[in-house]
């Protein structure tokens, strides 16, 4: 019996490591996360867009690409300046954004596209990760930078989104530049628009513009250096457009969306798949729910999930870390991004880093 009784007590001993193991369940690893580069943080981030789609080399000029390249690296260098100086996200979104509206290159503010109707019809959106509170216009006529009455709405009223007369007399009455609508009107822009309305005339396709259709579409996310992840997004819509469309652009969690726990995002592409799969908070769910990087849930929710879908776009990201990515699922996206280690401009569908 003693014999048996000391027998079963060295078992015991042996199992118990066993045991412990087993009832303190460790936490899950996702093993694929990068943990060196997810631990180093970065000082700062950022990362803009002005647009994806049919963008080609071969379709464009040696001048319109250096003008594109010209245009992107001087909205990075706005936006890294003033990091660097420890100034706030919204800030410095608000500042990338505004100078990409006044350029008539990109389709947002001053080189918005048509409607079918030959108006422009504005609209944005912003929000930050601290509070995760958010403002958006849609369909504005005559606020010349409808990021800045993003912002006033996010700042200076209790709602998320103002559209049409009465977000133009909430910005004007907040102090928001306001201009005749004629101010928005540019001959590359009407001349897409009379292309456009002759190609319907043929197809039935009220957005197929020409072969070099895109996305225009505007937006930064950055992290700044007191560790807030903040994100906006602007857009003069869909050449042709009818009936007050609105896209993802003001639509927050699906072109728009930031959260200090994870990620900021900023979306471009077709709106209607990015209002239905809630783009932009889709890849944050992924990385708070399936402990995903941000690479891993960005490249998911574009280059997988929106495929299959049927969706074009693309996005520009950056993690709480500082760590960025800017997948796109059309040929092109033009794109810029910024960290102390790496900064790069890119057009084309070529690697997102060197």
């Amino acid at each position: 019996m003693k014999n048996q009784q000391s027998n079963a007590f060295i078992l015991l001993l042996f199992l118990l490591p066993f045991i412990s193991l087993n009832c303190h369940k460790r936490p899950v690893v996702n093993k694929s996360v990068d943990k060196k580069k997810i631990l180093i943080k970065q000082e700062y981030a950022i990362a803009i867009h002005g647009g994806a789609g049919t963008i080609l080399k071969k379709n464009m000029t040696p001048e319109k690409e250096k003008q594109y390249i010209d245009a992107m690296t001087q909205a990075l260098e706005i936006g890294e300046q003033m990091l660097k100086k420890g100034e706030e996200g919204l800030d410095v979104i608000e500042a990338v954004i505004m100078y990409l509206e006044d350029n008539e290159l990109f389709n947002a503010g001053k080189g918005a596209v048509f409607t079918h109707d030959e108006k422009n019809e504005l609209d944005a959106s912003i929000m930050e990760g601290k509070t995760m509170n958010a403002g958006a216009v849609g369909g504005v006529t005559n606020v010349k930078n409808p990021i800045s009455a993003a912002r006033a709405v996010m700042e200076q009223s209790a709602h998320v989104m103002l559209v049409g007369k009465g977000a133009e007399k909430f910005a004007k009455d907040k102090g928001q530049e306001i201009v005749d609508p004629k101010y928005f009107y540019t001959k590359k822009r009407f001349k897409s628009l009379e292309n456009a309305k002759a190609k319907e005339k043929t197809t039935g396709d009220i957005f197929n513009e020409n072969p070099d259709y895109k996305y225009g579409t505007v937006g930064c996310a950055v992290l700044d250096k007191n560790g807030n992840l903040a994100a906006g997004t602007s857009t003069g819509g869909m050449t042709n457009k009818r009936w007050n469309r609105i896209g993802d652009a003001p639509i927050i969690g699906a072109g728009t969306y930031a959260n200090n726990q994870t990620c900021a995002v900023s979306s471009t592409g077709h709106g209607e798949y990015f209002i239905r799969f809630a783009v932009a908070h889709d890849i944050s769910a992924r990385m708070e729910y399936l402990n995903e990087s941000l690479e891993e849930a960005a490249n998911h929710v574009i280059n997988k999930k929106l495929v299959e879908k049927g969706g074009s776009g693309g996005i520009i990201s950056v993690d709480k870390y500082g760590n960025v990515a800017l997948p796109h699922n059309s040929p092109g996206m033009y794109r810029a991004w910024a960290n102390p280690e790496s900064r790069g401009v890119r057009i084309y569908g070529d690697a997102e880093y060197e």
